[in-house]
């Protein structure tokens, strides 16, 4: 017997006057009532209304017990509601990871909208270049660059990473200013020493750009090697080289002058951008107001991360 159930059908029973009109109530057959309101005597083991041919009549145990179902259903439909309401809401400790650049000029400035938007979302953000396992290193959601080699997991296109060859105009005015990919042989090229777990660490950099006769992989060297984009930035900035950077990164210092691409003519290949996360069956409202907030605001419709006008 489903007691909760019978409850409900002897609550309708007294409130209504009849088995009929419980029926209607709770779009049952009259037989079903009776059968669920016999049932529920039979549990308890006495009488909760004396019914005849012409009239029904609640006992004394019966009303007591009415009264007392009425506050059980009523704390029923309490939890249900809360239920409901936790199910609708998203809140909670959400731990998501995406590239250093990417977090820095992009995802954290626009946390400030989405916690507004969200208050009760608690936010982890690890910031690395590293390739990080969702289920392993115990993210809900991952941004990554690169070609996505893990058909396990949920991509969501975002508007995809450009990078741009840049030099400070005094690097340039003492140096020259090469006008082929090959002629970077002649130049100090700073590279960026890609973490382990990245789809682009090698032995040797390379640069690969789009000519007019189609890609072009290019093998470069300097001086310097830096793990981290910032610092490369500032290496240029202080006229040590040319070097490929992100876009986000450096398009204010384009606009401003304090940079000059290089070879605009032989641009480097737009990177993939992807949301990733894991195919659960239900989504939870924190994650699903992450992954919504971040295809809005970042969502492959809009402009290439980093594109710069010049």
């Amino acid at each position: 017997m489903d007691l909760l159930k019978a409850m409900t059908v002897f609550v309708r029973v007294v409130e209504t006057g009849s088995l009929t009109a419980a029926a209607v109530a709770c779009d049952l057959s009259p037989t079903m009532v009776g059968n669920h309101l016999q049932a529920l005597e039979a549990r308890l083991g006495t009488r909760l209304i004396h019914r005849t041919t012409r009239k029904q009549q609640v006992s004394a145990f019966g009303q007591a017990y009415y009264e007392r179902c009425v506050d059980i259903l009523g704390l029923v439909d309490d939890s249900e509601r809360l239920a409901l309401d936790h199910l609708a809401t998203p809140r909670g400790r959400l731990r998501v990871t995406a590239p250093v650049v990417f977090s820095n000029e992009c995802l954290v400035p626009a946390m400030a909208d989405y916690c507004s938007r969200y208050p009760e979302v608690k936010l982890d953000i690890v910031a690395t270049d590293s390739l990080s396992d969702l289920i392993d290193d115990g993210f809900e959601a991952a941004i990554r660059i690169g070609t996505l080699r893990n058909p396990d997991v949920v991509a969501r296109p975002l508007a995809p990473y450009r990078l741009v060859l840049c030099a400070s105009p005094a690097y340039l005015k003492a140096n020259g200013v090469p006008s082929t990919p090959e002629s970077l042989a002649s130049h100090q090229c700073l590279t960026y020493a890609y973490p382990p777990r990245s789809e682009w660490h090698a032995a040797q950099p390379e640069w690969t750009f789009h000519g007019p006769e189609g890609p072009l992989s290019i093998a470069v060297d300097g001086k310097l090697r830096i793990d981290n984009a910032e610092a490369l930035r500032r290496a240029v900035l202080g006229g040590l080289g040319i070097a490929m950077l992100p876009g986000i990164l450096v398009g204010g210092d384009i606009r401003a002058k304090r940079m000059v691409e290089v070879l605009p003519g032989f641009p480097a290949p737009e990177r993939p951008l992807n949301l990733l996360y894991l195919p659960e069956r239900q989504t939870s409202p924190k994650l699903r107001s992450f992954i919504d907030f971040v295809v809005e605001r970042f969502g492959a419709g809009r402009p290439a991360a980093g594109h710069s006008n010049r």
